[in-house]
């Protein structure tokens, strides 16, 4: 009967692992993620290149989502997962006025986001605790 048990949680335990790894990109992006650092800022200028980045943040919720930028309103839209390899996704950004951005993120955890901003650097973003 222990065999069992022990056999029928070890079974529970690699099908929760399995259906972990199965969520889709779209599926790992949901919530809010809040600016935390930046990679590769210029020595110089990395005080207040932190600074801004803290007050950054995004949220994802279904197909909606919302950008927050230091000292600018709030920009929300629908989104769409374009390209996705491994970590490394691309989003689009549908305006509602008509136009589409595109930006790369990179998963490093599931809890922590790398938005790719060029030249090497990246946003780091954190996901926010439900």
């Amino acid at each position: 009967m222990q065999n069992r048990i022990k056999t029928a949680l070890a079974l529970s335990m690699a099908l929760t692992a399995v259906a972990g790894c199965s969520k889709t990109p779209r599926d790992r992006l949901q919530g809010r993620w809040y600016g935390d650092a930046i990679e590769n800022a210029p020595v110089d200028q990395l005080t207040k290149a932190t600074g801004w980045v803290k007050g950054t943040a995004i949220e994802f919720n279904g197909s909606k989502v919302t950008v927050t930028l230091p000292a600018e309103t709030p920009r929300s839209g629908t989104f769409k997962v374009t390209k996705s390899d491994g970590d490394q996704v691309t989003v689009a950004f549908l305006r509602p006025e008509g136009g589409l951005d595109e930006a790369q993120f990179r998963f490093a955890t599931d809890q922590t986001l790398h938005w790719e901003i060029g030249a090497g650097r990246a946003i780091v973003l954190a996901k926010a605790k439900n």
